[in-house]
């Protein structure tokens, strides 16, 4: 049988509108499931009341190692376990409240509308094989998987633990610094409701008039100088304490000792930390040393009898060396460093 020039050139051509029908769908099919996981995302975004996507070991896999790269968006996770909520040192609720933030801020500022980067969290006890993949082995942790991260663990971006200080502040500065992507300023919920503050400004107002009246008439407790005497002693033991330092650093009390759970670990031996347990140890010694001088230039002047006022001196000096003498051993046993008294040259 002999095919004609004409037959063959126009099976040819058959054939190549053929297959370029059917190579359409196929380009379609790989749009159609990158489009398809973006809007399972947003749908389980949507369904989240704080925007944040809760992931277990299935939904990792599905939305981050089983798709191929460039994926068409990141995902910032934050890593938690319940089961170590109790330990105040971690912080991990405080966190996760910030990361929330993060979340609803971004998803705001960009009206539901960026598909760019989704934020998601996911729990220990659930997900023990995925913690198993990003190499997650301590808490609190913030881990990036960007659109070319191959291996969760060696691709993916961790923040850093020290960043944590700032809260919702730094989470927002490494989501800029590593996706380019803009989070816009952070919604905090007011610290009082539309109706509690119309419920304080009515109390004002229906107090105001019998405030004034005291207050010409002298009669308030700003006007009891113990209230002055003991608002002196409270800053004077908040300066000495190193009480803005826990509140800044969100210092713990205590921690509980590694080797001993049944144990409290008040002071720290290390200059790099500081518990809140041994600065108000601290704090109170100097505080004792400060009411007893006070006393003595106050108080102590008006005694007539001398003997007592020497008995009085005397274990006033004993009571404040103890206490010196205590601060310059702690901070000796904690740092290392020593205090040694000199006398003078023309003393030798």
């Amino acid at each position: 049988m002999v095919i004609s020039p004409n037959s063959t050139l126009l099976l040819l051509l058959s054939l190549l509108t053929v297959s370029l029908f059917l190579s359409i769908p196929t380009a379609e099919s790989g749009s159609d499931s990158d489009s398809e996981l973006v809007a399972d995302l947003l749908a389980l975004q949507s369904e989240s009341k704080s925007g944040v996507i809760h992931l277990d070991d299935r939904t990792i896999a599905r939305f981050l190692t089983s798709p191929k790269t460039p994926r068409p968006y990141s995902v910032l996770i934050f890593f938690d376990a319940t089961q170590l909520h109790d330990k105040s040192e971690l912080h991990l609720l405080e966190l996760r409240r910030e990361f929330t933030l993060v979340a609803s801020s971004f998803i705001t500022n960009h009206n539901n509308s960026n598909t760019k980067l989704f934020f998601a969290d996911i729990e220990f006890r659930e997900s023990q094989s995925s913690f198993h993949l990003f190499g997650v082995n301590s808490l609190p942790h913030i881990r990036l998987v960007g659109p070319n991260a191959k291996s969760l663990k060696d691709d993916s971006e961790q923040m850093d633990q020290g960043d944590f200080s700032r809260m919702a502040e730094s989470m927002a500065e490494f989501v800029e610094s590593r996706t380019k992507l803009t989070v816009g300023p952070l919604h905090r919920p007011p610290i009082l409701s539309k109706t509690q503050m119309g419920l304080i400004v009515a109390l004002l107002l229906i107090s105001a008039p019998f405030v004034a009246k005291k207050i010409f008439a002298g009669e308030t407790f700003l006007h009891d100088p113990k209230i002055w005497l003991s608002g002196a002693v409270f800053v004077y033991f908040f300066s000495v304490s190193g009480a803005m330092h826990n509140i800044i650093r969100k210092m713990p009390m205590f921690l509980v000792d590694r080797n001993d759970p049944n144990k409290l670990v008040f002071f720290y031996q290390g200059s790099g930390m500081q518990l809140g347990a041994e600065g108000f140890a601290v704090g109170f010694l100097y505080t004792i040393v400060g009411l007893l001088l006070a006393f003595i230039t106050h108080l102590l002047v008006y005694v007539k009898n001398v003997i007592a006022k020497r008995v009085v001196m005397i274990i006033a000096l004993f009571v404040s060396f103890w206490a010196v003498q205590k601060v310059i051993s702690l901070d000796n046993w904690k740092t290392g460093y020593g205090i040694h008294g000199f006398w003078p040259s023309s003393w030798n």
